[in-house]
């Protein structure tokens, strides 16, 4: 089967708009929550973790793409059957991966034949154009 995978470029872009997306899904929870008398504040730093790291991984598992991904053609998919989205906790594990090596993971991208990153490959998937 001949698949079309995203390049370096679609997968940066698509990383940045939704650094972006997230930023101002944070922003308006923000500013909800000020609008409201005596919110914990324990409450924010809770929302906070649970944008940061459910967003992809939730995202990746339910829709195979995060809000970008959609919008730039883009599906997260596994490398054994590329119809298949990624369960939850193969997802969560590659977004750990995927944060604790931050660009280095980039790095392998243009150099695998499946266009995969370091997270990719140790997972097991790749990312395809829609």
């Amino acid at each position: 089967m001949n698949n079309n995978y995203a390049r370096l470029q679609s997968r940066i872009k698509a990383a940045v708009i939704d650094g972006i997306i997230l930023m101002a899904l944070m922003y308006c929870t923000s500013e909800l929550l000020n609008s409201i008398e005596n919110v914990n504040p324990s409450v924010r730093m809770y929302l906070f973790i649970l944008y940061v790291v459910l967003y992809e991984p939730l995202l990746v598992s339910v829709f195979g793409s995060t809000l970008c991904h959609y919008y730039s053609d883009i599906k997260v998919r596994q490398e054994k059957n590329n119809s298949k989205k990624m369960s939850f906790p193969l997802a969560f594990v590659r977004f750990i991966i995927k944060s604790l090596l931050g660009w280095l993971s980039l790095l392998t991208i243009t150099g695998s034949e499946k266009h995969q990153a370091i997270h990719d490959s140790i997972v097991k998937s790749f990312v395809l154009i829609d």
